[in-house]
């Protein structure tokens, strides 16, 4: 158990201390101007970004989700394997992380690149971080990235699995970080959110999914406790 917390820790301060570089690069804004103009960005109202990737992923995803919260009363496939605990874990911890992104996103007011006044907008450019103190003259609330939670939001299934199906909860992993990736990459190239905004929701799921299983696992091993001394 202790090394898995260090390892874990160590994981989890690598990933914040890159991503902190990437804020501190100010990289966001030259990466921005790759899809956009003065104008404005030309794919904000692209089909495949704005239907597939972006309302259809949505549905996809909250979809799964309801199957993943079903399977704690009826589970199937793999899942059978699975603890009813863990299979409680799986969905409620995220379900609960893409709450906490928008719970985050609803109290910041930092504007979405689209809303700059360099692409066309009425918004000066100022860090997410003063998004909780100030307003930046824009529509805000665009910090962290609630679409590419739509995919991070299920890392916690990793934490959820691992225990009971190794092997099923790396590809698990893999899937969510893959598709929070692409969500991200997708509205990064409408306008919707820097890249920074995309790489801090992908370490906040992460980080909530770990410091739930944290809880799940020392309840469980507690309920094992006090059955054992019965």
């Amino acid at each position: 158990m202790t090394q898995y917390l260090d390892r874990r820790r160590l994981l989890a301060l690598a990933i914040f201390s890159l991503i902190v570089l990437w804020d501190m690069s100010g990289l966001d804004l030259s990466l921005a101007q790759l899809a956009a103009s003065p104008a404005g960005f030309p794919l904000r109202n692209s089909w495949f970004l704005k239907v597939v990737l972006h309302d259809d992923a949505r549905h996809l995803a909250w979809l799964l989700a309801l199957v993943l919260a079903a399977s704690a009363v009826w589970p199937w496939g793999p899942l059978r394997a699975v603890p009813s605990a863990r299979r409680i874990q799986l969905a409620g911890v995220t379900i609960a992380a893409s709450g906490l992104i928008a719970l985050l996103k609803a109290g910041n007011h930092t504007s979405c690149p689209w809303d700059l006044a360099q692409f066309g907008g009425v918004a000066s450019h100022m860090s997410h971080w003063a998004g909780w103190t100030r307003s930046d003259g824009g529509g805000g609330h665009c910090f962290p990235a609630g679409h590419a939670s739509t995919g991070f939001a299920f890392v916690a299934g990793y934490f959820a699995l691992r225990h009971d199906q190794p092997q099923l909860a790396r590809w698990w992993l893999l899937a969510a970080i893959a598709l929070g990736l692409i969500l991200g990459g997708a509205q990064q190239l409408r306008g919707a959110h820097f890249m920074s905004h995309t790489l801090w929701t992908g370490w906040i799921c992460w980080l909530f999914g770990w410091a739930a299983d944290l809880v799940f696992s020392r309840q469980l091993r507690l309920a094992r406790q006090t059955q054992g001394s019965r």
